[in-house]
């Protein structure tokens, strides 16, 4: 673990925050870290969430607020220290077609892959419960156009499409059988996403898992 201090913290969500520190270390995009204060607990893991070429890294967290690192997090500032370790793991894409399937902050990952241009041939589809939490979808839609699916199940909108997205992978048919589906979010909807896909004859193997905890 090393130490950075944060440039900005800003509030981006009901319960949601992006904090950011400059970048001196390289990383394969889908790829995440640990972030702890002090060494009173284990470090918590945490997807970056801006791109592999970015001057600042980028973490995207909500608030948990029986939680011992977030709302520590939360209350943060400009000059504050972070203690952080290398980029690790092996939740990255390449470039071939494929599905990526998020549901709130499951989102970062995915995000990290867009700006760092590995899009081309991706479909996003992106789950949550109010408007507001579909993070980065001003700088997303742009890039991602009709590849990128909103699915909110409290709130409707333009463009969005009413329900939750494993509603909204029920109703889709001919699923490609040869894509990699990549799933990123909580235990539930990782389960509940790869009992639909499998029930569609996706094979196990072409599912591939990051779940928040």
């Amino acid at each position: 673990m090393k130490s950075v201090k944060i440039t900005k913290i800003i509030k981006v969500g009901q319960d949601s925050f992006l904090l950011s520190f400059k970048r001196d270390f390289e990383f394969v995009a889908g790829q995440v870290i640990g972030i702890n204060i002090g060494e009173a607990q284990p470090a918590r893991l945490y997807s970056i969430a801006s791109g592999s070429s970015e001057e600042e890294i980028k973490i995207l967290f909500n608030l948990k607020d029986d939680g011992y690192l977030t709302p520590r997090l939360a209350v943060g500032k400009p000059g504050d220290t972070i203690q952080i370790s290398p980029p690790f793991g092996r939740f990255v894409c390449n470039e071939k077609e494929a599905y990526w399937i998020a549901s709130g902050t499951g989102i970062a990952p995915f995000a990290s892959m867009i700006f760092s241009g590995i899009a081309e041939r991706k479909i996003l589809i992106h789950g949550s419960r109010f408007l507001s939490n579909f993070y980065f979808q001003n700088e997303i839609a742009p890039i991602m156009e009709a590849r990128y699916i909103r699915c909110c199940s409290a709130e409707s909108g333009e463009g969005i499409y009413s329900g939750r997205l494993t509603q909204y992978l029920r109703e889709q048919e001919n699923l490609a059988i040869d894509n990699k589906y990549y799933l990123c979010g909580s235990a539930e909807m990782v389960v509940d996403t790869r009992d639909i896909l499998i029930s569609k004859g996706i094979p196990y193997e072409n599912i591939i898992a990051e779940i928040y905890f």
